[in-house]
């Protein structure tokens, strides 16, 4: 399907069906194959010649490029508005992928004190090891973000509805602090997906996602996806000598110059991919694409039932308090129809009366609802993110990602909604017993 922008517009559940999608020219094959190849014959050695000098567009290995990994990323590029995407391995992938050609040694990002465990270890210890360091700022406290921003910063990091406790970034106003720092934004949007929230029509430059989430469903494949919007000129300061100078790998070519606005997917490919290898497999690709054909279909569901459930929590005697963004008492709530007006997503956290050890009876007491650490499946999930996702983190830390001892996050799944309460309400019973 044609991405043409003076072509057709087609609407979201259109285009979560088609973009990406051709009958395969070798058999009319209507799904996309699952093209399970670690290499591409060459037309001739000038072909080839030409593909490796970044000449010509196609496939040369797997590790790079895939035609059913192509696919998915012009698909998630599409619904997210973006002008390309690169496909990895997993969301964590997707977020080295993002930083890599922005970092160099003593380089920082600003990043959201509200995000996933497993990210704010990946930016306080991991990215150390390549020189990178991160400053954690409350992102409601907008003269805090412009605060931490110094000469060294190279990016602002945040999600969309923060994981764990389904917070809502007003991303607009971050993105203008990061347009007049001269940086990009770059936004996780794994648990709003494009459905709910497209960050890029919100001036955010660069959109990560782990598609092992809500984008693929079902709880099968892991990946994950880096978007570009395509509007950050990366040539403009000089703060991106990765895209904006000649790369000596490629005989001096210059990405922004040579590739324009697709110079940060090429750079991806060509280089990251090239010499990180966090490379999605195909069959991973397929999972995923199946996955999104029914995205938006899931996503009002995942929302309806969330609403539901959250207010009955709300009004349980038994529990302190819930997050959802979706909720009237929620802080966040008026962000709602402004960031994500087809609902506040399908993820929140509550707190349990008796604490930390409530929180563990309730998890053993419940049938329905599945410990895993995991989320935006079509079930229903819950974790205690104090002593698994958020585990490593000290509890300022955890309180500050949402993440405190007495909360249990949950994922709603699609499930009958009063089946779950009932399921909520006989666990409850026991752990506060």
């Amino acid at each position: 399907m044609s991405t043409d922008p003076n072509g057709p517009s087609y609407g979201f559940d259109t285009l979560q069906i088609h973009a990406g999608a051709r009958p395969d020219p070798a058999t009319g094959a209507r799904q996309v194959p699952i093209y399970q190849t670690t290499a591409y014959v060459f037309r001739d050695a000038d072909h080839a010649a030409a593909l490796f000098n970044l000449q010509e567009v196609g496939y040369i290995y797997s590790r790079l490029t895939n035609p059913t990994v192509a696919a998915l990323q012009e698909r998630i590029a599409t619904l997210e508005g973006g002008i390309g995407g690169v496909c990895c391995a997993s969301g964590h992938a997707a977020q080295l992928m993002a930083l890599f050609p922005l970092m160099a040694p003593g380089k920082n990002i600003v990043a959201s004190t509200r995000l996933y465990g497993g990210t704010v270890t990946q930016f306080t210890q991991t990215i150390k090891r390549f020189g990178w360091s991160a400053t954690f700022v409350d992102f409601d406290d907008l003269d805090a973000i412009k605060a931490a921003i110094d000469d060294n910063t190279q990016a602002i990091f945040g999600e969309a509805i923060a994981n764990p406790g389904g917070y809502i970034m007003d991303v607009r106003a971050v993105a203008d602090i990061a347009d007049d720092a001269g940086i990009p934004l770059i936004i996780d949007n794994t648990t709003a997906t494009p459905y709910l929230c497209r960050p890029i029509e919100h001036g955010a430059t660069l959109v990560v996602h782990s598609t092992t989430k809500y984008l693929t469903g079902n709880g099968t494949v892991t990946g994950g996806c880096v978007v570009d919007s395509g509007k950050f000129d990366w040539a403009a300061s000089g703060k991106f000598p990765s895209l904006s100078e000649p790369e000596p790998a490629y005989h001096g070519l210059k990405f922004a110059e040579t590739f324009g606005p697709m110079a940060f997917p090429f750079h991806g490919i060509a280089i990251g991919l090239r010499d990180l290898g966090m490379t999605m497999n195909p069959q991973a690709a397929h999972y995923t694409l199946m996955g999104i054909e029914t995205l938006s279909l899931r996503m009002d569901r995942h929302v309806q039932n969330a609403e539901k459930i959250a207010k009955w929590l709300e009004d349980d005697p038994r529990v302190d308090y819930v997050t959802y963004a979706g909720l009237k008492s929620s802080k966040y709530f008026d962000r709602v129809a402004q960031v994500c007006p087809k609902g506040a997503g399908g993820l929140f956290t509550f707190a349990v009366k008796g604490g930390y050890e409530a929180c563990i009876k309730l998890i053993d007491s419940l049938e329905i609802f599945s410990h895993v650490a995991n989320l935006g499946d079509t079930r229903s999930l819950i974790i205690h993110p104090a002593s698994t996702t958020h585990r490593q983190l000290q509890e300022n830390q955890q309180r500050a990602a949402g993440a405190a001892p007495e909360i249990v996050r949950v994922s709603i799944g699609i499930e009958d909604a009063d089946d779950l309460i009932a399921d909520l309400d006989q666990a409850l019973s026991k752990a506060t017993a």
